[in-house]
């Protein structure tokens, strides 16, 4: 059986309408990073190409050299977004101001060997343009809040004001660290009003 981080990672799991408060481990991630719009802007999609091949390389060098136990679905695209004024987000939904670290997980027993070896398999083949840029990175978020997201990224606005307006202040927390998405979804096989999106965001504790 292949291990589905989806199932067995409490962090992957949320509800539509429910903002919950959770702890999430530090997880280990292939990471790029860049800046500008995702949708109009060739930068995230050559990050994309540079995170999947690595990916599954390791995919497949996990089950081969280590075992079938080892075996494992490659997780869901994850990505960091920030800006200095929070409201691009919210309100303003500006992304040309967006700047954002495109990740996937990679699972506690992939070395950093490991990764050395699938990105040089990888440029020996294909040399996607971002690949120079992948790097593995512990992500420590610690407490968190997130919820589900139903429908377009374009309607995630709602959505955020609430949390970042009304549960974060109201629970006595203020965020910290990047918003963070994990897209349940693929965009290309899945209308954009049925898309499955979770939001988090960092939080801490108001001092005082």
């Amino acid at each position: 059986m292949k291990t589905d981080f989806k199932k067995t990672l409490d962090s992957y799991r949320a509800r539509a309408g429910e903002f919950r408060f959770l702890d999430v481990p530090p997880l280990r991630y292939l990471m790029v990073d860049g800046h500008g719009d995702p949708n109009a802007d060739g930068e995230y999609g050559d990050a994309l190409q540079a995170l999947y091949p690595v990916a599954y390389t390791l995919k497949f060098a996990s089950k081969r050299d280590l075992g079938q136990d080892h075996d494992y679905v490659v997780p869901p695209l994850e990505a960091l977004w920030w800006a200095p004024d929070m409201s691009v987000f919210t309100t303003a939904r500006d992304k040309s101001r967006w700047d954002w670290t495109a990740m996937l997980l990679v699972p506690d027993w992939i070395t950093a060997e490991m990764v050395d070896d699938a990105v040089a398999a990888v440029a020996a083949k294909q040399r996607p343009v971002a690949l120079g840029k992948l790097r593995l990175e512990t992500l420590r978020e610690g407490r968190c809040v997130q919820t589900l997201h139903l429908g377009s990224y374009d309607d995630e606005g709602p959505v955020l004001s609430e949390m970042h307006d009304r549960v974060i202040p109201d629970a006595g927390l203020r965020m910290t660290g990047r918003h963070h998405e994990i897209y349940l979804s693929d965009p290309r096989r899945v209308a954009p009003d049925k898309l499955r999106t979770i939001l988090r965001q960092p939080v801490e504790q108001v001092q005082g």
